[in-house]
């Protein structure tokens, strides 16, 4: 309440105006350079939101009573290995033409990121996160490295496998894990006249087991080949998309309770 010059008084709503709603969502493909390991996780994510809250979008969040962008990455991806295309979701509150969303996202990328491509996503859409199924790298090695066909036979013998047990380090304890489960292709192509073998493989992203890891990977082809593979180049290539979670089913409808027999109709006297 509040009083005007001649003492009269007038009402007015206190309360604090609701965020605005996102109305468009629109997914970033996006290629990465190779970065320090102390820039990655919060220092990207810093870089991002900066970068978000700068620029001239409408972006959903930012008018939160704690102001903060909203946007997912798909899938994170190592500090030495560069991304081909990476994936994002960014939020709007405002419907936007594609090529203002573009030339705006072109002058405003964090350090070492390029906005490759973009298009509209349905608001409803599952998480993108949720929806990563596997990642797509491509190892190169230098001419004369490494013979294709013995890395072809190695390829070949760890898919015929039905298991790959196998040892990682994390911290200071030794962890043993399956890394068959993780592997969904491994496609050796000969180099070209100026290139060396060329090994792409498809690695499984698991919500509870984790992620395959492409140096792992490589790991066991060498050691199947009795050799220490070394590529010249490393690259995830892509990310593999799933289909959407099923909704959850309806809940069941309840019953009223019965009645008691002979109770339809009486009346009360």
């Amino acid at each position: 309440m509040n009083a005007t010059s001649d003492g009269s008084k007038v009402l007015y709503d206190a309360s604090p105006v609701p965020p605005r709603e996102a109305v468009q969502r629109w997914r970033l493909v996006l290629a990465r350079d190779a970065i320090p390991p102390a820039a990655v996780g919060r220092e990207q994510q810093s870089a991002w939101e900066t970068a978000f809250a700068e620029c001239a979008l409408p972006v959903a969040g930012l008018d939160a009573p704690k102001p903060r962008p909203r946007y997912a990455q798909a899938a994170p991806l190592g500090a030495g290995i560069p991304g081909e295309a990476e994936l994002l979701d960014l939020w709007l509150t405002e419907r936007l033409p594609a090529w203002r969303v573009r030339e705006v996202l072109e002058a405003s990328m964090p350090a070492r990121w390029r906005l490759v491509d973009l298009y509209d996503v349905w608001l409803g859409e599952a998480a993108l996160p949720g929806r990563v199924a596997a990642s797509v790298y491509r190892a190169t090695f230098a001419p004369g490295s490494v013979s294709v066909d013995a890395l072809r036979e190695a390829a070949a013998a760890l898919l015929g496998r039905t298991s790959l047990p196998r040892e990682r380090r994390k911290g200071e304890a030794v962890v043993a894990y399956d890394l068959r489960p993780f592997i969904d292709g491994v496609v050796v192509a000969g180099g070209s006249a100026d290139g060396g073998p060329i090994v792409t493989m498809t690695l499984r992203h698991d919500p509870e087991k984790g992620v395959g890891r492409p140096d792992e990977l490589l790991a066991a082809l060498g050691e199947r080949a009795a050799l220490v593979l070394v590529p010249s180049s490393l690259v995830r290539e892509r990310l593999v998309l799933g289909d959407p979670p099923p909704p959850p089913p309806p809940a069941p409808r309840r019953r009223p309770a019965a009645r008691p027999p002979g109770s339809v109709g009486r009346q009360r006297l």
